[in-house]
């Protein structure tokens, strides 16, 4: 039986920075030691286990426990790989009164250490689940553009079940929220500041559209209701515009996230909101600063697998998250998902990340169990 806390902080030492963050060249920037550390890890266990490659050196790692007959359902364990920006002192995982601390260490390598734990221990204890394949998909990219599961599906992979790890304090997500990167910029005109009376200024155009979002549109966002994610939202987070006090500024563009609910599209967002600017008779354009569409997702939790996983879970209902990741990905490509993992979200992307030892190996029991007592 591998030791939970060893690998975790063997993992949180192994730097897996999303590339997307930091400068070309960063020494700790890419997935690749992680999962060429977990892929030894694997072979020396027996298992079947390759890299997929995906972009520019960067792989998921793919470790398969097959039954001794046929094939008939696949489940799917898919912690994500990579880590926001850390520091040198971040990859020195501690283990203090019973947590430990490093980048990654609940968002998501304790995910990753738990699924990654419970195949090895289920292929050394020498039970085949019936008719059932178990692939650990630690995949890469979550942070960014989510490039390892779109790859992972896009290849034709599918699965009765997905359980994505993400920090959910070891209760069974069944929906999560979507979001959208928007970009609306404002056109003026320039006019020198003694005379600005001669010019249009494109940033308090702007600051008329941040005022509607957070306030009206805002308002007409939390009238709309999920029974298990509330209502959708919408935040301003960049703005930038000008190029020095005594000019006018012609020029003006701001980033906002907004929120999804499932069944919301992207497309018919972007119309509304342009609907709404027009009533106003603001002017502002609106264009993706993304690149990629985030979907809210769903699963129906009175599927049997879903059931049996959170009796498993040992809870009767449940929940969702407000966090977008991969569980949409599969979702969204034909294969059920729910979302599971120790830690707490509040701990992701915090300078002293952590996770509870206790959460660690709860979340490997669960997954055990399930995977034991498949239905």
């Amino acid at each position: 039986m591998i030791g939970l806390a060893q690998l975790l902080q063997d993992l949180i030492a192994l730097p897996s920075v999303n590339p997307a963050f930091v400068e070309p060249g960063n020494v700790f920037a890419g997935e690749q030691r992680v999962a060429a550390h977990l892929l030894d890890l694997a072979r020396r266990a027996g298992l079947d286990a390759e890299l997929q490659a995906v972009r520019d050196g960067r792989a998921n790692l793919l470790v398969r426990l097959a039954p001794a007959g046929k094939v008939s359902r696949r489940i799917v364990l898919a912690p994500h790989l990579d880590t926001i920006v850390a520091d040198a002192a971040q990859l020195q995982p501690r283990l203090v009164k019973g947590r430990i601390h490093g980048r990654g260490a609940c968002d998501t390598k304790g995910s990753v250490t738990a699924m990654f734990a419970a195949v090895l221990d289920l292929a050394a204890s020498g039970h085949r689940p019936q008719e059932t394949e178990i692939v650990f998909a630690g995949v890469i990219d979550e942070e960014n553009n989510q490039l390892g599961s779109r790859a992972l599906v896009k290849s034709g992979f599918k699965a009765d079940l997905a359980i994505v790890g993400e920090p959910t304090r070891c209760d069974v997500v069944s929906a999560h929220k979507g979001n959208i990167w928007l970009s609306f910029e404002t056109k003026g005109r320039a006019a020198h500041g003694s005379t600005p009376h001669l010019g249009r200024n494109a940033i308090l155009e702007m600051a008329r559209v941040v005022e509607l979002l957070e306030t009206r549109y805002a308002k007409q966002l939390s009238k709309r209701k999920h029974p298990l994610l509330g209502s959708p939202s919408i935040s301003v987070g960049v703005i930038h515009g000008g190029q020095q006090p005594n000019i006018v500024p012609d020029h003006c563009v701001m980033r906002a996230d907004r929120r999804l609910l499932p069944g919301e599209n992207p497309t018919a967002i972007r119309k509304e909101l342009l609907a709404l600017l027009k009533k106003d008779g603001l002017t502002a354009t609106i264009g993706d600063a993304k690149g990629v569409d985030c979907l809210a997702t769903e699963t129906d939790p009175d599927r049997p697998l879903v059931q049996a996983f959170l009796k498993s879970a040992g809870r009767k209902t449940a929940v969702g998250a407000n966090y977008f990741c991969d569980a949409a990905v599969f979702g969204h490509s034909g294969t059920p998902a729910i979302v599971f993992g120790p830690g707490d979200i509040a701990q992701a992307h915090t300078a002293d990340e952590w996770i509870a030892v206790r959460q660690l190996e709860r979340a490997h029991a669960v997954l055990l169990k399930f995977l034991r007592h498949l239905p």
